[in-house]
């Protein structure tokens, strides 16, 4: 239900978004932009298990989880600490995230950032691109199996130079972002129907993934001991945001996950 609900409050910001700012010329401003280089698949791809940190003040699943919210501070800790990516939610009605904030957070770190809201439409993806993002969140759970519509998404975030990270809950729906071309797959082991997590669920779906194509697992990771367990499976990259959004220092929690992930790699 909440999915649903995501969706359809998308839908309404990018109606009233289009009111003032028609799709042509939003398409027209990011297409005169310098095509990016796809840098955050590129932080991705790096030997070891690369960090996505996330920058969020609230989930529908958790409600708020940082009430002082000091999102450019957080950033900082993130850069300082050597993060390989940064994710930031712009949802604002149940992640309490915006576009302005977003812009912030790019105006004061130099690291890949991924935009992540609910796309559902393409105007998202143009919009993103002007917000300064070098990727961008698409679910196929918003795209009811639709193969035609990913491959647009897909074409438009080539055009710019944006990463896609195509999330996937399912066999049906790895398999239906391969045949689109995904480059990036994200396996969540959060229930976006019922926000329950499964760890296991990444583990079960890392096969189908082949190994010319980035995997990362989100949600559910609490500790080092989660990411001991992503790189037995053969993870590329991990997002972590509750966990890290939750210390007052995140230092400590990077460090210890760095720690983990690069005795793996030895």
């Amino acid at each position: 239900m909440i999915l649903k609900q995501l969706a359809l409050h998308s839908k309404e910001r990018v109606q009233a978004s289009q009111a003032k700012f028609p799709l042509e010329a939003l398409k027209e401003r990011a297409l005169s932009l310098a095509k990016g280089e796809f840098i955050f698949e590129q932080a991705l791809a790096k030997d070891g298990l690369s960090l996505i940190a996330e920058i969020k003040k609230a989930s529908p699943s958790k409600g708020v989880i940082s009430p002082d919210f000091p999102y450019l501070n957080i950033a900082k800790h993130y850069q300082d600490n050597q993060v390989d990516a940064i994710s930031v939610l712009t949802e604002p009605k149940w992640f309490m995230g915006s576009k302005e904030i977003f812009e912030e957070i790019r105006q004061s770190v130099a690291l890949p950032m991924l935009r992540k809201d609910f796309t559902v439409d393409p105007y998202q993806i143009y919009e993103a691109k002007i917000m300064g993002a070098n990727a961008v969140l698409i679910i196929c759970s918003l795209l009811d199996q639709d193969a035609k519509k990913l491959s647009n998404y897909l074409s438009i975030c080539d055009d710019l130079g944006l990463s896609a990270l195509v999330e996937t809950h399912n066999l049906e729906e790895i398999d239906l972002a391969l045949a689109c071309g995904a480059k990036i797959i994200g396996i969540n082991n959060r229930n976006l129907k019922d926000f329950s997590v499964d760890f296991n669920h990444a583990a079960e779906l890392r096969s189908r993934v082949p190994d010319s194509v980035l995997f990362v697992a989100e949600s559910g990771v609490r500790g080092p001991e989660d990411i001991q367990s992503l790189n037995e499976i053969g993870a590329d990259a991990v997002l972590v945001g509750e966990a890290l959004m939750r210390q007052n220092d995140p230092s400590a929690l990077i460090q210890a996950f760095r720690k983990v992930s690069h005795h793996a790699q030895a």
